[in-house]
């Protein structure tokens, strides 16, 4: 394999709205690049499932919906993977303060389960402060060997 075909190939960049609608538009790019990429029916639904997460953390936590910060939303393949950068323009947090959401005291709670569903949903997860501001998820999904790496997805 050559060093172009090793590097990371982006597929789609986006810059998307802090909205609802948005969301919906980042999972569907998610679920056509599984479905591309040959992902099975359920790796699909989680991998498309993760991606909604995230985009909703940084629509309604970072952005908090705030229609003058955008999302931006990045693709790319490489060998053997899928992965989906996401940031927001909020105020950022530290991933590692998080109440546990399985302990006893915070399971009623309505929010609090977003990282812990997408890093079950995915490979590998990363979130951290963005230069700049915000905060940046990297949420990475491995494909089995012999199936296709998915093309560009289109707007």
């Amino acid at each position: 394999m050559s060093a172009d075909e090793q590097r990371p190939h982006m597929v789609a960049e986006l810059e998307l709205e802090s909205s609802l609608d948005s969301v919906d538009a980042a999972e569907n790019h998610a679920i056509t690049a599984g479905q591309q990429a040959g992902l099975t029916e359920e790796e699909i639904f989680r991998f498309g499932y993760a991606v909604r997460e995230a985009m909703v953390n940084a629509v309604v936590h970072g952005n908090r919906y705030n229609s003058n910060k955008l999302v931006l939303f990045r693709m790319f393949t490489g060998p053997g993977y899928i992965e989906v950068a996401i940031r927001d323009f909020g105020d950022g947090f530290n991933a590692s303060s998080l109440a546990d959401p399985l302990a006893e005291e915070n399971l009623l709670s309505q929010s609090g389960r977003g990282l812990a569903l997408i890093r079950a949903f995915v490979d590998e997860l990363s979130v951290a402060p963005a230069d700049g501001g915000g905060t940046a998820a990297i949420l990475r999904k491995y494909v089995k060997a012999g199936t296709e790496t998915p093309p560009e997805v289109s707007d």
